[in-house]
């Protein structure tokens, strides 16, 4: 699952709309809006997610967050590490290797570490 899926599903079951009627009403199937929900699709367009962000009528705050999220839920991405130093394509592999395999605690951390990279100023 995605981030923009966990946040897709949170807003459909607190607002009790079932995926069928969602899908209908945003004129897409409900297999590929399951797909979305579970990660099994790319990031949603930007038409799509503006269509979201108007049928559940979320304002400011929430449709940022959504369209955040959209940003972040690719779940095939590519790293080019091409012209940087060899510990950046030696950090990229491994996280590639071994992100299955680690606990939802190592996960949080290490996206704790990089979200507070991402808040320095850069130089």
């Amino acid at each position: 699952m995605t981030p923009f899926g966990r946040r897709l599903r949170e807003l459909r079951a607190a607002r009790g709309v079932t995926m069928k009627e969602m899908a209908a009403a945003l004129r897409i199937t409900p297999a590929y809006l399951s797909a979305l929900e579970h990660g099994k699709r790319g990031r949603p367009s930007w038409r799509l997610v503006q269509a979201i962000i108007g049928y559940f009528n979320v304002i400011w705050d929430e449709a940022e967050e959504l369209e955040r999220l959209a940003r972040l839920s690719h779940p095939r991405i590519v790293i080019d590490t091409s012209g940087l130093a060899p510990q950046a394509t030696e950090a990229a592999n491994i996280l590639a290797e071994d992100i299955a395999h680690m606990t939802p605690v190592e996960i949080e951390k290490l996206l704790a570490l990089l979200k507070a990279r991402k808040r320095r100023p850069r130089a």
